[in-house]
Formats: structure tokens, sequence, C-alpha cells
């Protein structure tokens, strides 16, 4: 697989907490090259995030605690306490709070945790500027937190209502979506509408043009039903529910859904029986018009393989209102079972009934590339966000952000109906899983949790494409252009060629344009040439950087060339012991679709061994070519 590849590496030094003059303590934050970092004073088994609509502001639950981070001046506004309340037994069971839910709920900031395993919520109000945070309220928290951290769990706020799916027992039982606080009574899910469910994501589908019309949309995996040895365990699903359900009659449904509809997700190769089934996470993309969003859905599979496979927001709604119900032959009622009505109080009970007992679709929901899913990869990704980007000559383009289990982040482009990998990102110098994550399309910020520290990515990291229009246009970064101040984020009249990243966009006069591979090498400008004196028959290797996992890496010298040796981010030559035919000019070429150009060069030239056993010191310190041990026993004159 080839792709660009950027390393990233947060500051190595941990930031302390300390008080300025106006007695608000703040976390220091290393600013340097590559981006800012947030370090805890202690390591995080667990951690949300919440970044408030329109807000320059980034909240954090970890353990016994909220953090309330400024984004502009990267500093800790607040360390808001939050420890166990009430009597527990320390004994048997951890005594610490664990921050699960951090939600803007109604007027208020509204924020639960597991509380040594007996839930707590607590109402915030944030005050202006540096001012504390004011908790007005708390109150028990079961059905809205889940006892333990690691118990399944996911949360929504709609219009004033707060939709849950957690756990109600301290084992993990009765774990259900429901509606357990707001404006709206409280609706749950029956029995036997899904096994052993994880809950992966909610969404609320907006329709401006009818309002009652809207659904609350759940993507989950439960236990496969079928127990035959080639069955995967899981299986994928999208369920829903209409935001104006309440509910049926108090003889019959009483706080039970009544609008609950489930349909499987496919994601896989059908040509070759080879299906993705166990749902890691998804991201709803919302668009003006409710039918032209999509889902993106990161899928694992028994093979260690994932994938991501791209749904139609119109497709899913239409197998919803037009499939038949699995295992039900009779005639379906009217109103259809799971029609958004105005009083779902007054539904007949034989609507009802169907929903009871058939909620499931017989039609499959399948993506919009059906052959294959988009995007099939090694990596075990564990978290997925997707930006839409505006290029400079208007065009929008999609960008997945992936996060690999060992805390990399991967860029890639929607080229049409092909994956193209912008860059990698490296956020943390351990190779640690990322616990939590949240897209700012507004920013362009992606923000990362990681046990030890928050890492802000900025996604518009264009200086790492600078060295030349040719490969800021080469990246394909739709964050990213060419203009007279160089690769820059994207503005009106830039050079981008994003569907197809061929250079001959770029100006003709350009130092760093298109040329043959070595017929103009001495006429462009080309990076400092480094010497270095060698005695015959010593080990010796040369290096040049891989900037571009897209490109073909070449070493020419003497007329001659060879493919360089790759590691994960250089391109070697060897030579096992030099000779007379081994002294001359080297240079490593990069070749990637129409362009080619000097990466590193060097000059090898014959040396004398000094009789009197000193070691002489090149005028060359060599950082990127290294002379083996052997060189050790001689130096040169």
């Amino acid at each position: 697989m080839k792709f660009h590849l950027i390393l990233l590496f947060t500051c190595n030094l941990r930031l302390t907490l300390s008080l300025l003059d106006d007695g608000i303590p703040r976390l220091f934050v290393h600013q340097d090259s590559d981006g800012n970092s947030l370090w805890y004073n202690q390591s995080q088994r667990h951690t949300v995030i919440f970044l408030p609509a329109d807000s320059n502001e980034l909240y954090v639950g970890g353990t016994n605690c909220v953090y309330r981070i400024n984004l502009e001046s990267g500093s800790l506004v607040e360390n808001l306490p939050l420890t166990v309340t009430g009597e527990q037994n320390c004994k048997e069971i951890s005594c610490e709070n664990i921050i699960t839910v951090i939600q803007q709920f109604q007027d208020s900031l509204f924020v639960c945790g597991t509380n040594g395993n007996t839930p707590q919520c607590w109402t915030l109000h944030p005050q202006a500027g540096n001012q504390s945070t004011k908790v007005t309220e708390s109150y028990e928290g079961t059905g809205i937190s889940p006892h333990i951290y690691t118990q399944n769990s996911l949360s929504l706020t709609v219009e004033g209502d707060l939709y849950t799916a957690v756990p109600l027992n301290s084992d993990g039982s009765l774990l259900q979506f429901r509606r357990k606080a707001g404006r709206r009574p409280s609706v749950s899910m029956h029995d036997r509408w899904v096994t052993e469910p994880t809950f992966i994501s909610t969404s609320w589908v907006r329709r401006k043009e009818d309002k009652d019309q809207e659904k609350i949309y759940v993507f989950l995996r439960e236990k496969n039903s079928d127990s035959s040895p080639d069955a995967d365990p899981w299986i994928s699903r999208v369920a829903r529910v209409c935001k104006v359900d309440e509910g049926g009659s108090k003889r019959f449904f009483q706080n039970i859904w009544t609008s609950f509809l489930k349909a499987r997700l496919v994601c896989g190769i059908p040509r070759e029986s080879l299906y993705f089934n166990r749902l890691q996470d998804v991201y709803v993309q919302h668009a003006d018009d409710w039918k032209d969003g999509r889902v993106y859905a990161l899928f694992s599979s028994s093979w260690n393989s994932t994938a991501v496979c791209i749904y139609s927001m119109a497709e899913i709604d239409h197998i919803f209102e037009s499939s038949t119900f699995r295992g039900f032959g009779g005639e379906i009622p009217d109103p259809r079972p799971g029609t958004c009505v105005p009083n779902s109080k007054d539904l007949p009970v034989s609507t009802i009934r169907v929903l009871r007992d058939h909620p499931e679709m017989s039609d499959w929901i399948h993506p919009i590339h059906r052959q294959s899913p988009f995007y099939i990869s090694a990596n075990n990704y564990t978290k997925l966000a997707v930006d839409r980007v505006t290029a400079a000559n208007g065009v929008a383009h999609n960008v997945l952000l992936l996060a690999t289990a060992h805390g990399r982040i991967h860029k890639i482009l929607e080229d049409d109906s092909k994956p193209f990998i912008i860059s990698e990102t490296l956020l943390s110098n351990r190779t640690v899983p990322v616990q939590s994550m949240k897209l700012n399309s507004k920013t362009r910020k992606l923000f990362v949790g990681f046990p030890e520290q928050i890492a802000q990515l900025d996604l518009q990291r264009c200086r790492d494409y600078n060295r030349s229009c040719e490969e800021c246009v080469l990246a394909r970064d739709p964050y990213c252009a060419w203009n007279e101040l160089g690769c820059t984020p994207v503005s009106q009249g830039g050079i981008q060629n994003i569907p197809g990243g061929q250079t001959s966009v770029c100006p003709k006069n350009n130092q760093e344009t298109k040329r043959p591979r070595r017929d103009a090498l001495s006429q462009t400008k080309d990076p400092p040439r480094v010497s270095y004196s060698v005695p015959l028959g010593v080990p010796f290797y040369l290096s040049c950087p891989i900037y571009s996992h897209h490109a073909s890496y070449t070493w020419e010298y003497g007329g001659r060339g060879n493919r360089c040796q790759q590691t994960g981010t250089d391109c070697l030559h060897l030579i096992t012991g030099m000779s007379q035919d081994d002294y001359g000019s080297y240079y490593c070429l990069s070749s990637e679709r129409d362009y080619t150009m000097v990466v590193s060069s060097y000059q090898l030239n014959p040396c004398t061994v000094d009789r009197s056993g000193g070691i002489r010191a090149s005028a060359h310190t060599p950082t990127v070519a290294v002379i083996m041990a052997a060189l050790s026993v001689a130096s040169c004159y």
C-alpha cells in the first residue's frame, strides 16, 4: 500500500499544571511545528470528548473530573472535580467516578459517570470567561451511565430529550436503547427485539419539510441466531425510531417504542462470499436534503481485515418504507408498522403486533458500492470521522479520518469510488489505542484522546507539501493549494488537481517543474550535495527520506540506476565494500505520476588513510549517510 507519510510527534516533556496570578489553573501547551497536546497528570483509562456547537471550548471527561479547555489559548480553564458521592463499598469495587457522558442537555451541560458502580449525573452551568462552573443539580444516573466504564454505552440529545443505550443492571444486563429523560415520555425497547446487542452509534436525521417524520437512527451489532460453524457470530444492523414516538396506549405497549424497526447492513464482496459483519464505528454525514445524507460504516472481520462501506440515507429509508417484514406473511396493516404518527398512543393493535413480533426487514441494506467495500485494509481501524472540504474550484470532496489501534490517523480522499491515502499521522510517541475522537469541521481540527493526552491534529497541514507546487498538487489534499505563498490552506485561485494529481497545472517557470529523469538534473534546483571521503574496502550506505509512498524511488550513479531498499521512512543504497567504481555522484530520485524530483544528492570521494592513526574529522557531519564500523579503524586526510 502506498501513501504520503507524515509523522507528527508530540513533545516528550510532561507539561505541568500551575497557578497564574489570577488564580486560574492552566495546563501549558507546548506548540511546536507539528501541533498541540494536552497531557494529563495521570493516565486515563477512559475519556469522553465533547465539543459544544459554536464554542471555542472543549470538555474532556476523565476519572473524577471534567477538563474545560480553551482552544484558542491552549489552556486548561478549569479542572472540575466530580468525585464519588454517597456511601460506597470500596473494598469490593473501584471508588472512582469515571465520566462516560457529556452532552448539551436543554440549557446546561449534562455530565454522568460510573460513581463507584452507582451511576450519578450532574447538571453543570459553565460561566462566561474564566469563572468557575456551577454544579446546580445531582441525581441518580442509572439508565444513562453504565455502572462500569467498559460496559457498552452511548447517548444523544435531541431537542431537549435524552436518548441512551446502557445496561440497567451492574452485571451489564437489560441493555436497551431508550429515551430516558426530557420533554417527551420515557420509552424503551421490547425485550425480544435484539439479542446481546453492542450499540455503536446513534444519529438524529432532520427533515426540514416535515419534522414529524424525523427519525432517530441506531447502529448496532447483535448476536447471530445462526450458530453454524461457518456463520459469523455477529450481524450488523441499523434500527430507527420516530422522534415523535411516545409509546403505546395504557392497555398495550405503554412506554414501549411503537415505531422500532431494524434492518441488516451488508458490507462485503458478494462474488467471493466474503462479508465484514462486525460493525465498529459509524459516521453520519448530514446534508441539507436528508435524502442526500450518507452513512460511513467501519467494519472488521474474522480474518483481521477492516473495511469501510458507504450507504445512502435515501436507500436506508427506502428499505424501511417498502420491504416486507421478516417472518410475517399476512396483509400489512394500515398504518404501516414503523410509520411516524402524531399520536402513537392511537395506533391500532394490529399495527403494533406486527412490529412487536416482526421488527426486522426482509430486505438487506446494501452500500453504494455493491460489488466491494469502498475501502479494505489490513490496518486495525477503530474510529472513523468524515469531513467535507470545498476545493479551490468550488467542488466538494469527502475526506475520511481513520484511527488505527496503534494511535495513527490516516487521512483518505474519497476519489469518486476509489480511496486515496493522503497521509499518515502519528500523534503519540507510544503505540496506544485511541480512546475517543471528535471532529470540528468548522476549524478543521481533529481532537484525539489517548490515555496520557488529548492531541489536536490540524487537518490543514499544508506545510508538509511545501517543497514545490508539484508536491503540493501530488498530495491531492483538498485542504491545501499552491499559491504565491507556497502550499497553504485552500483559497480561491489556488492551484490544485484533486481528481488526478497531475502536476501539469503548475506554472512552467516553477523551479521544480516536470523534467526528464536525468537529462536536466544539472539545470534544476536540487537539494545541497553532501560530500564524503571514504576509504577503499569500507562498508557504506546512503539514505534519503521517503516523502510519499505513492512514488517510486531509485538511486542513479555512474550512468546506472538501482531501485532503493526501502525501510519505513528511508530509501537506502548499500555498498558492501568501497571500490574505485563506487566513487562519484549519487542521486536519489522520486517519481510519481508525471513528476520526477531529486530528493538527495551525494558525492563520494576516495581518501588516504592517516598513517598517524589519528581520526581526522570530516568537514561534513554524516547525518543521513553513515560509515559502518570498519571505518572506525582508519581516518582520511
